[in-house]
């Protein structure tokens, strides 16, 4: 049989007729879904790093906001938090006239702006834990040799702390940038025609759940080897320095 003449027998089974129709809307709902969890993890580090900063201080009053923060957003569903920015956002802010309120309520009007909001901030709790923790691990010695060179305590954290940090927590980070992933599958809920969204337009135009979403469950699959590989290939080439010396 010649390459053709399997090509036209494959495609007479009906799942291929399916995703050889719907392979469009599968590929929009795959970029949805990618752009809003890659915006979210960056919009997230910015939270992520001063917040595991200030978690890590003795000074409540510093620690405080950073601590209540966290705990809320790793505290409470995904779900929850992106009902409460979706659906609370039209309670307090549809009938407000105050000038704030009717210049955030155009924003709060876009679903993809109020699931970005809420995957910005859940991950952004998620991440400060993680560098937290990171900071935590610090090798005393190495803060000890910062100071005795006479480094400021800005200098320390931006040169020595951080970039340490980071290095050790990739390992726990490529975790929470898979359970983002993962997460945002949420979207679809608030009318966003991500990857599930699409996998449930599918089933609802075809009656077939199965093919639908083993279809979406394989490009999240994917995508997360894609995201596996990058970051041991991230972990090999920033952690080169760990291993140990060939004699």
């Amino acid at each position: 049989m010649s390459l053709e003449a399997f090509f036209l027998w494959f495609s007479q089974f009906e799942y291929v007729q399916l995703l050889i129709n719907e392979w469009p809307l599968y590929l929009s709902g795959l970029w949805t879904t990618l752009w809003l969890v890659a915006l979210s993890l960056f919009l997230g580090l910015f939270i992520a790093v001063p917040a595991g900063i200030m978690n890590n201080s003795n000074n409540w009053a510093i620690k405080f906001p950073a601590w209540a923060f966290i705990y809320f957003f790793r505290g409470t569903p995904l779900l929850i938090q992106l009902f409460l920015i979706y659906y609370g956002a039209g309670q307090f802010l549809a009938n407000n006239e105050h000038p704030i309120a009717l210049a955030i309520w155009p924003w709060f009007q876009e679903a993809w702006f109020c699931a970005l909001l809420a995957f910005t901030l859940n991950t952004g709790a998620y991440t400060a834990e993680i560098v937290r923790g990171s900071i935590n691990t610090m090798p005393s010695g190495e803060i000890e040799a910062a100071k005795a060179y006479g480094l400021s305590r800005f200098k320390i954290m931006s040169r020595i702390v951080l970039p340490s940090s980071f290095r050790r927590a990739l390992p726990a980070y490529s975790n929470e940038v898979i359970f983002m992933l993962h997460g945002s599958a949420l979207a679809g809920v608030v009318t966003i025609v991500d990857l599930t969204g699409a996998a449930r337009i599918v089933n609802s135009r075809y009656y077939a759940p199965f093919e639908a979403f083993i279809t979406a469950g394989m490009l999240y699959m994917m995508t997360t080897f894609v995201i596996v590989f990058l970051f041991k290939k991230w972990e090999a080439r920033w952690h080169k320095h760990l291993k140990p010396l060939k004699v």
